[in-house]
């Protein structure tokens, strides 16, 4: 037995200093395990044709990986949601990293809309706490000699379980080097430029394919308030919202604070164009509305009596912004019951066109009011019950549920 064992966990940083990640250090582990026993009670169990079995995989493994898809996770970024983008990001490169028929490499993302820096990342940069630490190893990488005496002593592990594919310095990639490179592009990024079809433009250029949108519908939906537009006009049920204009606001923030009440306490306010959390607050009275429009359009400072009126923490990061978006907070009012569903599907091309698989509606449940990132995004956090509990009568539960997917299948189209 040993420690937790999530990514973070200080066990896994050890391995990641001699250039192994997660599944060869339990390959690892597996195998010390059993050469242990060989040791101990050689004859209980034929041990040494186990340990014998196992060698040969991992030689197996090393000599196929050359043959397996080439996948690029991208992670990171430079959006308010770039540290849960690492959270995902590494998630998908462990999911990945123990397939059969992928072998993934994490690059990570940071700079800034005109530039993208792409940096392939070690093992032992990845596992870091957050995005901004990765970002500052790259830019300032020290190996003290400790270390690499511990790398030399350690090498014969090292190219045992990677078959030679480790590195400990950030490599600095170009779009066309990920083209010339990688069979395919994993986007894990949240945010901006991963969801707002920035970094799809680059992909699409150089015909590398990738998951999730293309670039016109990326473009579209990190817009909250247009997406909203157009699902209202085609008749999807949405919130009712508005655009806050920074200029309009300190001209007469008086009018628009009469326009905003119309919509009546409480109210959602959000930035229109970031991650699906970044910002998000129930706004309860006129002093809240104030403080989250002054803070957004940098017209106080954050105090910590602001980020107690509007419930943010001291390491929650707050985009500053020309336009906010009020929307109407949604509610019971009256329905049988009322909860919040995370819905998913998946595109496929048929002889006729697109059609859409649409799975069974998981429930998210949420701590406070507004579902937090961690309980979106990070593994351990947060709670989803599938099938959502639309109702006990079986019956009702179906139809519910049906419509549910009928609706985000129509949503999708």
């Amino acid at each position: 037995t040993t420690s937790g064992m999530m990514p973070s966990s200080f066990f896994f940083h050890q391995a990641a200093e001699i250039g192994l990640n997660p599944k060869n250090f339990i390959t690892f582990i597996i195998r010390n395990s059993i050469a242990e026993r060989l040791r101990r009670k050689p004859g209980k169990v034929n041990w040494a044709a186990l340990l014998s079995k196992l060698d040969s995989e991992i030689q197996y493994k090393n000599k196929v990986a050359a043959k397996k898809t080439k996948v690029a996770v991208l992670l990171g970024g430079y959006s308010t949601e770039r540290h849960i983008s690492l959270e995902s990001g590494r998630n998908i490169y462990e999911k990945l990293g123990s397939s059969a028929d992928y072998i993934a490499t994490p690059i990570f993302l940071t700079g800034n809309d005109s530039n993208h820096l792409l940096y392939e990342v070690p093992i032992n940069i990845l596992l870091k706490d957050n995005a901004d630490d990765i970002k500052e190893k790259i830019d300032h990488l020290t190996t003290p000699d400790a270390l690499a005496d511990i790398r030399k002593e350690a090498l014969h592990l090292t190219q045992k379980y990677t078959g030679g594919q480790y590195r400990f310095e950030p490599r600095k990639l170009t779009y066309d080097d990920i083209a010339a490179e990688f069979d395919v592009v994993f986007i894990a990024l949240h945010g901006r430029p991963g969801e707002d079809g920035q970094v799809q433009a680059e992909l699409d250029k150089r015909g590398v394919a990738y998951n999730g949108s293309g670039v016109y519908s990326s473009q579209l939906t990190i817009n909250k308030f247009e997406s909203n537009r157009i699902l209202r006009e085609n008749g999807i049920l949405v919130a009712d919202s508005m655009m806050v204009n920074k200029a309009e606001w300190i001209a007469d923030n008086a009018h628009v604070i009469t326009e905003i009440e119309a919509f009546h306490y409480p109210l959602i306010c959000k930035p229109h164009d970031e991650g699906c959390s970044s910002a998000v607050i129930k706004i309860n009275n006129r002093e809240m509305l104030q403080a989250y429009a002054n803070l957004c359009f940098e017209q106080q400072d954050r105090t910590e009596a602001v980020e107690q009126l509007l419930g943010i923490g001291r390491k929650d990061e707050f985009p500053n912004k020309d336009f906010f978006m009020v929307e109407s907070f949604t509610n019971k009012e009256g329905a049988d019951g009322f909860l919040e569903i995370t819905g998913g599907m998946l595109t496929k091309l048929t002889p006729t066109g697109l059609a859409y698989e649409v799975f069974e509606p998981s429930e998210a449940l949420s701590v406070g009011t507004v579902l937090t990132l961690a309980e979106k995004f990070l593994a351990g956090e947060g709670q989803n019950i599938t099938p959502a509990r639309f109702s006990r009568d079986a019956k009702i539960q179906k139809e519910v549920s049906e419509a549910v997917k009928a609706t985000l299948g129509k949503v999708a189209s």
